[in-house]
């Protein structure tokens, strides 16, 4: 708990800064760049096949700090950053400017909207909203919002709208460790202590939720 006490004084001293940005990526420049992108993660930046996350609308600074993260699992053997089989690889020929790039492109535009199942409305909500006192589970929104759309002064993603899929599969991978570039381990403590169907039901929940 110690550990999301801190991300939250993190997340709460970046909302009170100025909106203004730094970011320098070219958005032209990133078109340019994602015909290689586009057979995964669509032409569109909606990934057409579940399994892959859509980048459109996604925080800028959120999707550089994840390429940087996935070129330095490569480089480290896995021992830091972020390691994916496909995309550790993809990553690698990248310059940073490739990455600023592509992530101002990817984030200018928009992702389409997804539909939450009415069976799970009632308990997602609860669980997102309120988490769970009982078993250390902080509200999901005190990160990410309550309309999911996270923040990138603190490089929490936009979650609302992604594919149920790919959310399942990093919530599983953040809580058997595979995954672990979250800032300083928060996302996996959260994870490990969420059942399957917890899982099952945010990552449903999150697919329409807006």
């Amino acid at each position: 708990m110690k550990k999301i006490a801190l991300s939250l004084t993190i997340l709460l001293g970046a909302l009170s800064a100025s909106n203004a940005t730094a970011f320098d990526g070219d958005v032209n420049a990133g078109k340019e760049k994602s015909a290689t992108c586009a057979a995964c993660h669509g032409p569109d930046g909606n990934a057409p096949v579940n399994i892959y996350p859509k980048l459109a609308g996604q925080h800028p600074d959120y999707i550089l700090k994840q390429l940087k993260d996935l070129k330095l699992g490569m480089t480290s053997g896995g021992k830091e950053g972020r390691m994916d089989p496909v995309m550790s690889a993809m990553a690698m020929p990248l310059s940073e400017q490739d990455m600023k790039d592509l992530s101002a492109y990817f984030s200018s535009l928009n992702m389409t909207e997804g539909a939450t199942p009415k069976d799970v409305v009632e308990v997602g909500q609860k669980l997102y909203k309120a988490g769970d006192a009982e078993r250390g589970i902080p509200a999901c929104a005190a990160c990410h919002g309550p309309r999911g759309n996270g923040s990138s002064l603190a490089k929490f993603p936009k979650i609302s709208f992604q594919h149920p899929e790919y959310i399942k599969a990093q919530l599983e991978k953040f809580r058997d460790g595979t995954r672990k570039n979250d800032h300083n381990g928060m996302m996996q403590d959260i994870a490990k202590k969420l059942t399957d169907k917890d899982i099952e039901v945010l990552s449903q929940y999150l697919g329409g939720l807006h």
